[in-house]
Protein backbone atom coordinates (compact mmCIF):
# COMPACT_ATOMS: atom_id res chain seq x y z
CA UNK A 1 0.00 0.00 0.00
CA UNK A 2 1.45 3.20 -1.07
CA UNK A 3 1.33 6.23 1.70
CA UNK A 4 -0.29 9.51 0.44
CA UNK A 5 1.38 12.50 1.02
CA UNK A 6 -0.93 14.36 3.51
CA UNK A 7 -0.21 17.86 3.74
CA UNK A 8 -2.57 19.66 6.41
CA UNK A 9 -3.77 22.84 4.92
CA UNK A 10 -2.88 26.09 6.49
CA UNK A 11 -5.91 28.28 7.05
CA UNK A 12 -4.83 31.10 8.20
CA UNK A 13 -3.44 31.58 4.22
CA UNK A 14 -6.90 31.07 2.77
CA UNK A 15 -9.25 34.19 1.62
CA UNK A 16 -12.84 32.75 2.37
CA UNK A 17 -16.05 34.03 0.72
CA UNK A 18 -19.36 33.49 0.73
CA UNK A 19 -20.62 31.22 -2.11
CA UNK A 20 -23.37 33.42 -4.44
CA UNK A 21 -25.70 30.24 -4.13
CA UNK A 22 -25.89 30.75 -0.44
CA UNK A 23 -28.78 33.01 0.48
CA UNK A 24 -28.44 34.35 4.21
CA UNK A 25 -30.41 36.62 6.67
CA UNK A 26 -29.03 38.57 9.14
CA UNK A 27 -31.34 39.64 12.15
CA UNK A 28 -31.67 42.97 14.10
CA UNK A 29 -29.39 41.70 16.34
CA UNK A 30 -26.78 40.52 13.90
CA UNK A 31 -27.07 36.93 14.22
CA UNK A 32 -26.45 35.63 10.67
CA UNK A 33 -29.08 32.81 9.51
CA UNK A 34 -27.89 30.23 6.25
CA UNK A 35 -30.34 29.04 3.61
CA UNK A 36 -29.59 25.87 2.40
CA UNK A 37 -31.55 24.35 -0.13
CA UNK A 38 -31.03 20.72 -0.46
CA UNK A 39 -30.73 19.97 -4.15
CA UNK A 40 -29.80 16.88 -6.17
CA UNK A 41 -31.28 13.53 -6.53
CA UNK A 42 -30.58 12.19 -3.01
CA UNK A 43 -32.33 15.23 -1.09
CA UNK A 44 -34.99 14.48 -3.51
CA UNK A 45 -36.18 10.93 -2.49
CA UNK A 46 -35.12 12.60 1.29
CA UNK A 47 -37.70 14.69 1.09
CA UNK A 48 -40.47 12.59 -0.84
CA UNK A 49 -39.69 9.68 1.52
CA UNK A 50 -38.84 11.12 4.81
CA UNK A 51 -40.80 14.57 4.64
CA UNK A 52 -37.36 16.59 4.27
CA UNK A 53 -37.22 19.84 4.18
CA UNK A 54 -36.48 21.70 0.60
CA UNK A 55 -34.27 24.47 2.57
CA UNK A 56 -32.42 23.66 6.01
CA UNK A 57 -31.71 26.64 7.96
CA UNK A 58 -28.37 26.98 9.72
CA UNK A 59 -28.45 29.56 12.76
CA UNK A 60 -25.02 30.75 13.63
CA UNK A 61 -23.50 32.10 16.62
CA UNK A 62 -22.23 35.54 17.68
CA UNK A 63 -18.81 35.56 16.40
CA UNK A 64 -19.30 33.29 13.40
CA UNK A 65 -22.24 36.01 12.22
CA UNK A 66 -19.80 38.51 12.48
CA UNK A 67 -16.93 36.57 10.39
CA UNK A 68 -20.26 35.59 7.60
CA UNK A 69 -20.81 39.47 7.66
CA UNK A 70 -17.19 40.45 7.00
CA UNK A 71 -16.05 37.47 4.09
CA UNK A 72 -15.56 39.41 1.14
CA UNK A 73 -13.03 37.03 -0.31
CA UNK A 74 -10.55 40.25 -0.18
CA UNK A 75 -9.05 39.46 3.81
CA UNK A 76 -7.42 36.37 4.61
CA UNK A 77 -8.08 34.38 7.67
CA UNK A 78 -5.44 36.30 9.62
CA UNK A 79 -6.83 40.10 8.47
CA UNK A 80 -10.30 38.29 9.69
CA UNK A 81 -8.68 37.54 12.97
CA UNK A 82 -7.64 41.09 13.98
CA UNK A 83 -11.38 41.72 13.27
CA UNK A 84 -12.81 39.50 15.31
CA UNK A 85 -10.38 40.30 18.10
CA UNK A 86 -10.98 44.42 18.14
CA UNK A 87 -14.79 43.27 18.38
CA UNK A 88 -14.81 39.88 20.76
CA UNK A 89 -11.46 40.47 22.78
CA UNK A 90 -10.61 37.86 24.84
CA UNK A 91 -13.80 36.09 24.55
CA UNK A 92 -12.47 35.16 21.37
CA UNK A 93 -9.56 33.35 22.31
CA UNK A 94 -7.48 31.22 21.79
CA UNK A 95 -8.63 33.37 18.63
CA UNK A 96 -6.47 31.46 15.44
CA UNK A 97 -7.17 28.00 16.92
CA UNK A 98 -10.98 28.75 16.80
CA UNK A 99 -10.75 30.40 13.38
CA UNK A 100 -9.04 27.41 11.82
CA UNK A 101 -11.99 25.21 13.60
CA UNK A 102 -14.84 27.44 11.85
CA UNK A 103 -13.60 27.74 8.69
CA UNK A 104 -12.67 23.84 8.48
CA UNK A 105 -16.33 23.27 9.29
CA UNK A 106 -17.50 25.72 6.85
CA UNK A 107 -15.85 24.25 4.45
CA UNK A 108 -16.32 20.80 5.06
CA UNK A 109 -19.74 21.51 4.68
CA UNK A 110 -19.47 23.35 1.15
CA UNK A 111 -20.37 27.21 2.90
CA UNK A 112 -17.66 29.15 1.74
CA UNK A 113 -15.42 29.19 -1.25
CA UNK A 114 -12.00 29.93 -1.36
CA UNK A 115 -10.46 32.64 -3.64
CA UNK A 116 -6.90 32.53 -4.93
CA UNK A 117 -4.69 34.98 -3.42
CA UNK A 118 -3.01 37.49 -6.20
Amino acid sequence: MKKKNIIPKNYLDKIPSRPDSIEWKQDTEGIVTLEIKNTGWANKIAQVLFKRPKVSYIHLDKMGSFIWSIMDGKMDITAIGKQVDEKFGKDAHPLYERLAKYFQIMDSYHFIKWVEAK
